[in-house]
């Protein structure tokens, strides 16, 4: 299998979990991290919920405006102060949405993110 043809598969199998899940925002666009005041979620924040990721939680998601709600990437992230990494999908977000989740993460020092960003399939 080739590296596209990985990559594809992989979206398409990403999709099917959002479809099969429930979307749960558990904190919404301007609202404040409940142990940290100082950070303010910049986009819809919640998860996929009855799934599972590396800190034992559900995926965690942003939502962006656009309604067709499509899987647009994700955020690779390392915080060191909770010394753990994770997944964050990226659904339905504008590009100017997707720069804003970027600066989210990487203005922080402890805190950084790795775009994946989904190709447009032709």
């Amino acid at each position: 299998m080739t590296r596209t043809t990985c990559e594809s598969e992989f979206w398409r199998v990403m999709e099917r979990l959002i479809a099969e899940s429930e979307i749960v925002i558990e904190r919404p666009r301007g609202s404040h991290h409940p142990e940290h005041p100082q950070i303010v979620y910049p986009l819809d924040y919640g998860c996929l919920k009855g799934t599972s990721s590396s800190d034992g939680e559900e995926i965690d998601l942003f939502l962006g405006s656009d309604p067709a709600r499509r899987l647009n990437g994700a955020f690779v992230t390392v915080d060191l102060e909770k010394r753990d990494c994770e997944i964050k999908l990226l659904i339905g977000c504008t590009g100017d949405e997707i720069r804003t989740v970027d600066h989210f993460f990487n203005d922080y020092a402890s805190m950084k993110g790795l775009l994946l960003l989904r190709k447009e399939e032709t």
